[in-house]
């Protein structure tokens, strides 16, 4: 038996051109799955996935660009996926944007609705669609969506995205519940300050903002996006096979204080 845990496995990680999601695609592969990496970015997307197939020397990974709060994308990037691929066993639903910052009377709605398209409809749009592929396949599948420490707490100046990251919460919850006995298992990962290039705009590029956010989590550090990719592939996998409607926090202590 091999060792790797996706081996004959198909992963889709939205979101995957940076960051979490880069990382992410990145551990898929190494343990042996084949991946489709999307993003409306799509020179680093690309880029990624020249760097993960010359890191796992092999031609498994592609990318597909994706507006997630387009459904007439997503549907585009399922049938790419299954075009490619032939099935979709594992869909990490990362792609999200932090939005502008401020009270919320200071907000615009045309603010508050984008950050709802892209990180609520957007993990709308993937499982409906996802979900649908999930149930015509034998083995059903595993869906992990990215929420937020955001997603559990309340933080100042950033309402819109509070709101969204707790309503994917929820939307995880209740789609576990619709799907438990269907071989699907759906499950919510919220990490904390993690270093990637949605804090380094949350800090300005400022050694004391970043001190701030260190001295805030209780292990006195910022995370690693490749904590965050370890924690999606194990739900994912068949180790947490009887896992599903729970939201995992991996955020050094923050939300334990």
């Amino acid at each position: 038996m091999s060792a790797l845990r996706f081996v004959n496995k198909v992963a889709l990680v939205t979101g995957g051109a940076n960051g979490i999601g880069k990382a992410t695609a990145l551990a898929f592969a190494r343990q042996g799955a084949r991946v489709v990496v999307s993003d409306m970015n799509t020179v680093d997307g690309q880029s990624s996935v020249r760097e993960i197939n010359e890191l796992t020397q092999s031609k498994n990974a592609i990318f597909l660009p994706c507006d997630v709060s387009s459904y007439s994308q997503v549907q585009k990037l399922i049938d790419g996926t299954l075009r490619a691929f032939g099935r979709l066993d594992c869909a990490f639903n990362n792609a999200g944007i932090e939005g502008a910052q401020g009270s919320l009377a200071d907000q615009s709605n045309e603010a508050f609705d984008r950050v709802i398209d892209v990180n609520l409809r957007g993990v709308w749009n993937c499982m409906k669609l996802e979900i649908g592929v999930m149930l015509k396949q034998s083995g059903g599948g595993s869906i992990v969506n990215c929420s937020s420490i955001a997603g559990l707490v309340g933080f100042t100046g950033i309402a819109p995205y509070v709101a969204s990251k707790h309503a994917v919460l929820g939307l995880t919850r209740a789609a576990a519940l619709d799907y438990a006995k269907s071989g699907i298992r759906i499950n919510s990962v919220h990490p904390g300050v993690i270093r990637t290039a949605m804090i380094d705009r949350f800090t300005g590029g400022s050694r004391e903002a970043e001190i701030m956010f260190e001295n805030a989590t209780p292990m006195g550090r910022m995370g690693k996006p490749e904590e965050i990719a370890n924690t999606v592939l194990f739900l994912a996998s068949d180790e947490a096979s009887f896992l599903t409607g729970q939201p995992i926090t991996v955020d050094g202590g923050w939300t334990a204080q």
